[in-house]
């Protein structure tokens, strides 16, 4: 019964974000109106967030009718101080979400209102512990910008409509299910113009059913670890959903992560605060995680996760300090300047505690392509470092029907072999996609944990087989197909046809016997 109350709860929401995207729609693209719609569920969810924690402190002391929302800014700045260290942040009660909306109808100053609280609520962090995690989250909701509207009238009239559409998001009881009801939002937005990711806003959305994949692999046999990471976190939904499986409090010291795209960059930082993950549990970097790394007092992290970008420019062999660079000096050679998919791989296995795990997606090329490539793959492998390579269905991410690997990575295996799975069929057809269901990650985790040989399945490779093979580690290279084409008994076939032939012809002849009879009796 709960879960059907979710679900229809679920349905109430992205039927109300349908409605606000109809309501911009020709005035604001895809890309462009998901950074309105996150940016402005963002300033109502750290509305909310500080009024009920200041509420619920009054009311358990004894206060039952206080409201923060009342309260006249003058009052409530002597809280100021004590709230930006315990929350990372403080909104004046008149910067109230619900406040501004109030007036927000009849405030033909809507765009500098709210140009004005966003700065407020950013300068607030300034000079503190939580600053990093606050500068520039608004910058993409240009409130000026004539995408809104010709005019400061259309531009504000677009700003009331997207205001109330955001107000009206059932997001339930606040104590409840209110994070769990912005986390859902923030995936519908992103699941609706994932297929022009990539083209319009510099991301790499990884579809939830392989994000949990990825972080299961991680975790297999723990109920804690002690900090995540993503070298290109994109918008942090392989992060997050650590704080799903396990629960924020079992990552203890919290999620890491570095992203190149500033946009997406802003945008994920909002994804946090959205899944409740406070200030001080998370630390993203903006910036080349490859040439430009921002952790290095960080690592070595438990679990790593990542879906790199595919076969992208880095510097390579151009950049003479990086043959020296302790993530990738290991290995004698740089990944290719035009391919940096061994480079993330590099960095990753560097950045890896000796208990941990990391499953990264990977393009398929680098399983088997030869030169530097051939050379990182020897080094992975003749120090045994590669636990498990898993070849996954075509068609399961937005934008491409590659069919993507994962390489699991460990530096403390006990056996001198590596795990090959076959997944390329565990999988349900979804309109022109493929999709992981519950039941297909199940069933790679299982193979993934029991290392155990199945028939077309899995099947664990000593590493000097690997090795025999030039370190090819491609996974139909060591797993077998199985061949459901049927046998065909060809001498039977053959007969059957020379005995169509043959009632063909005897038809034939007698249709010609049938003809030439109405013929003669018409003559």
């Amino acid at each position: 019964m709960a879960d059907n109350k979710k679900e229809q709860e679920r349905a109430e929401l992205h039927s109300t974000i349908w409605g606000i995207a109809n309501d911009l729609r020709g005035s604001v693209d895809g890309w462009d109106f998901k950074q309105y719609v996150l940016g402005m569920m963002f300033y109502r969810y750290i509305s909310e967030n500080l009024s009920v924690y200041i509420n619920d402190g009054e009311h358990a002391s004894g206060d039952a009718a206080f409201n923060y929302a009342a309260l006249s800014d003058d009052a409530a700045e002597q809280a100021r101080d004590d709230l930006v260290k315990t929350k990372g942040f403080f909104v004046l009660p008149s910067e109230l979400f619900e406040n501004v909306l109030k007036r927000a109808a009849n405030d033909d100053n809507l765009n500098e209102t709210l140009e004005s609280v966003f700065k407020s609520i950013e300068s607030s962090a300034q000079g503190t512990d939580s600053e990093d995690n606050f500068k520039g989250l608004f910058d993409d909701i240009d409130v000026n910008s004539n995408k809104l509207g010709g005019t400061v009238a259309r531009r504000n009239e677009k700003l009331v409509k997207l205001m109330n559409g955001v107000a009206g998001m059932n997001l339930g009881d606040y104590k409840d299910n209110t994070i769990d009801a912005f986390g859902d939002a923030y995936e519908y937005l992103m699941g609706m113009y994932a297929s022009n990711a990539g083209k319009s806003g510099g991301e790499y959305y990884t579809p939830q059913e392989v994000s949990e994949l990825l972080t299961r692999i991680t975790i297999v046999g723990k109920s804690e670890v002690n900090k995540v990471y993503d070298p290109a976190c994109g918008s942090g939904s392989l992060l997050l959903k650590f704080a799903k499986i396990l629960g924020k409090e079992n990552v203890r010291q919290g999620f890491f992560g570095q992203e190149i795209n500033i946009t997406t960059y802003n945008l994920l930082r909002i994804n946090m605060f959205l899944h409740d993950v406070d200030f001080d549990k998370f630390d993203i970097a903006l910036g080349d995680t490859l040439t430009d790394a921002q952790h290095w007092d960080d690592e070595p992290f438990e679990a790593i996760v990542s879906n790199p970008p595919y076969s992208i420019k880095w510097a390579g062999d151009e950049n003479p300090l990086l043959i020296n660079d302790p993530r990738f000096s290991p290995a004698g050679v740089l990944a290719p300047k035009s391919k940096a998919d061994l480079a993330f791989i590099m960095h990753s296995l560097s950045w890896l505690a000796t208990s941990g795990t990391a499953a990264i997606v990977c393009f398929p090329g680098i399983m088997y392509r030869g030169g530097a490539e051939q050379k990182i793959r020897k080094y992975l492998v003749d120090n045994n470092y590669i636990d498990c390579v898993i070849q996954l269905p075509d068609n399961l991410f937005f934008g491409t029907s590659i069919a993507t690997c994962i390489m699991v990575l460990k530096k403390s295996k006990s056996e001198n072999s590596t795990l090959f799975i076959d997944a390329s069929r565990e999988c349900v057809k979804v309109t022109n996609s493929n999709k992981l269901t519950a039941a297909n990650i199940e069933k790679i985790i299982s193979a993934y944990a029991q290392r155990q040989a199945v028939e077309y399945f899995v099947r664990p490779v000593p590493n000097d087989e690997i090795a025999a093979q030039d370190f090819n580690l491609s996974v139909s290279t060591y797993v077998e197909q199985e061949d459901k084409r049927v046998a065909v008994n060809i001498t039977a076939l053959n007969a059957e046809i020379e005995r169509i032939v043959a009632r063909e012809d005897v038809l034939r002849r007698e249709i010609a016997a049938i003809v030439a009879e109405i013929e003669g009796v018409a003559l």
